[in-house]
């Protein structure tokens, strides 16, 4: 909770000193807001949306989020919400080339039936909150049009309650878990409002 508690506050000060920065520069004639969508996400039959907001010539907003709503053959299931928020400083200016991130993300989920993943016979239901850092490449494809690939790192607290078989309802235990590994992976498709 503490380590939450210091990324909203470094987050906030960020925030600030990028709109105080914003007030201060020229306007440029550089694309403000795009919508996207994370191909791999589609991949795991996720449907997903995000935007991005300029903020200023080397700094943007962009937040994701997902929903997977669907149950399989066999009672198998991967149903998730989440959201993903991040900062982002880009090295030429926004909507182009490389840029870093500082990104937050909460998650509801219910697992379970999936043999691939070791939880045949396991369901686990809960959320996962925390955040991380990331490193992007952005392309132009054409006036509108990017591609986008970036992969972060980072932390996320994950609270979950274990199941003992994917359709029954009784509870083995309730949990938490620190994670620290990968925390994002896009390859997106973007279009541009300019």
């Amino acid at each position: 909770m503490v380590m939450t508690k210091r990324f909203l506050l470094i987050s906030m000060v960020f925030m600030l000193a990028i709109f105080t920065n914003a007030q201060t520069e020229k306007d440029y004639y550089l694309p403000t807001f795009a919508l996207k969508t994370n191909l791999l996400y589609w991949a795991t039959a996720t449907p997903n949306l995000g935007m991005e907001i300029g903020l200023s010539k080397k700094f943007t907003l962009d937040i994701s989020g997902n929903y997977n709503p669907w149950e399989f053959s066999d009672n198998k299931k991967m149903k998730h919400w989440g959201v993903q928020p991040e900062l982002r400083y880009w090295f030429c200016e926004r909507f182009n080339g490389h840029f870093i991130g500082l990104h937050g993300h909460y998650a509801e989920f219910n697992v379970g039936g999936i043999k691939m993943l070791d939880l045949e016979d396991k369901r686990y239901q809960g959320n996962l909150y925390g955040g991380g850092i990331s490193y992007g490449y952005q392309w132009i494809l054409s006036n509108r049009w990017n591609l986008e690939a970036s992969i972060g790192a980072g932390y996320a607290h994950i609270n979950y309650d274990e199941y003992k078989c994917e359709k029954c309802g009784s509870k083995i235990k309730e949990d938490s878990k620190n994670y620290w590994g990968p925390t994002k992976a896009t390859l997106s498709f973007i279009y541009i409002f300019k």
